[in-house]
């Protein structure tokens, strides 16, 4: 099934509150004069898998909602020549997201992390509740402050690493708090 009724008008609505509607919200979008209408529209919205809702009834976006084309894959070394097909469709919740719950964004200030690929206003998304593994690239609060760093364990002993040569290992005195984990760079060019 295509777009159904109301649905570019919720996805606009999502795009410009970076949020869902809530079910009063549904009921002005649609037109619909009682909040009952704007409940069965979310539920046959959700039977789509267009929408979703979490255990308190907040709607949430579905799958399928915002799903962009993949038409392909791309040589990044030697040219060759372009082939465009529909390979399928996915959204970038289904490709980056593992834990909806535990995910979110943070807008990256400061260059430690450079060389990581990792750049002043790019933005990193990011899942608590993971257990950090070594060399992975971690949200940390370390001594009352809050940054971002490799994360090496030896031992006892563990250290926060830049990936960038004009900052110091950071050794944890007093307190470390592994926050998240970084699972994707996000940069708009």
């Amino acid at each position: 099934m295509n777009n159904p009724k109301y649905l570019d008008k919720i996805e606009k609505f999502f795009r410009l509150y970076k949020r869902m509607p809530s079910y009063s919200e549904l009921m002005k979008i649609a037109g619909f004069k009682s909040k009952n209408a704007a409940y069965k529209l979310a539920h046959k919205l959700i039977d789509l898998g267009f929408i979703d809702k979490d255990s308190s009834g907040k709607l949430l976006p579905g799958e399928l909602f915002g799903s962009i084309n993949i038409l392909g894959e791309i040589k990044a070394g030697f040219p060759s020549p372009a082939q465009e097909e529909l390979v399928d469709t996915m959204t970038l919740d289904e490709f980056l997201v593992d834990n909806k719950e535990a995910t979110y964004l943070l807008k990256v200030d400061g260059d430690s992390m450079i060389d990581a690929g990792i750049m002043p206003g790019d933005m990193v998304l990011v899942e608590r509740g993971s257990e950090a593994k070594n060399g992975e690239i971690v949200i940390a609060e370390v001594d009352s402050e809050w940054t971002m760093k490799y994360l090496y364990k030896k031992g006892s002993k563990v250290t926060l690493e830049p990936a960038n040569k004009k900052y110091e290992t950071i050794y944890p005195e007093d307190e470390l708090n592994i926050a998240a984990i970084v699972k994707a760079v996000i940069r708009k060019y």
